[in-house]
């Protein structure tokens, strides 16, 4: 018997789903632990958020169309919770319209490949540990749940 998949519980458009699987698939490749739908403690969710070896935190925007990255302005709240933030968009977004202080990536299903590096901001130790903290609590309730989809929730997670 093999554990389902995390599937994100917030309605997505198929083609945003395939552009972080390949987003994750790419961090895999980096070293990177990546959760989809990360709940912030703002109460927004971040697209993805990966964790790296040496505590690194890059949160990714996935922008699936033109119309999806002008209608969503949020993303600037995100830096509070990252050291990195990029952009992840298919292949012939106009990657012009990505502001230059983040960090761009074109993905796909398969992969990702990052064109640019945005503009580091490093986290301070409190706000990293407590994001860090988070990604633990959120990963370990999420496989719970695969185990058992009967499990209780904690409360913002």
């Amino acid at each position: 018997m093999s554990a389902a998949p995390f599937l994100p519980t917030s309605p997505r458009e198929p083609a945003a789903l395939l552009l972080a699987r390949g987003v994750c698939r790419a961090f895999d490749h980096l070293g990177y632990a990546s959760l989809v739908e990360f709940p912030l403690a703002s109460g927004r969710r971040a697209d993805v958020l990966a964790l790296g070896t040496g505590g690194e935190l890059v949160i990714v925007e996935i922008k699936s169309s033109v119309a999806d990255f002008r209608a969503d302005q949020k993303w600037s709240s995100y830096r509070e919770y990252a050291d990195r933030l990029y952009f992840a968009v298919a292949s012939g977004f106009p990657s012009a319209l990505i502001p230059e202080e983040c960090g761009l990536m074109v993905a796909d299903a398969f992969g990702a490949a990052v064109l640019r590096d945005g503009r580091p901001t490093p986290l301070a130790a409190g706000r990293r540990r407590a994001v860090t903290l988070r990604f633990a609590r959120v990963a370990a309730a999420r496989l719970r749940r695969a185990l058992d989809p009967e499990a209780g929730r904690l409360d913002g997670l």
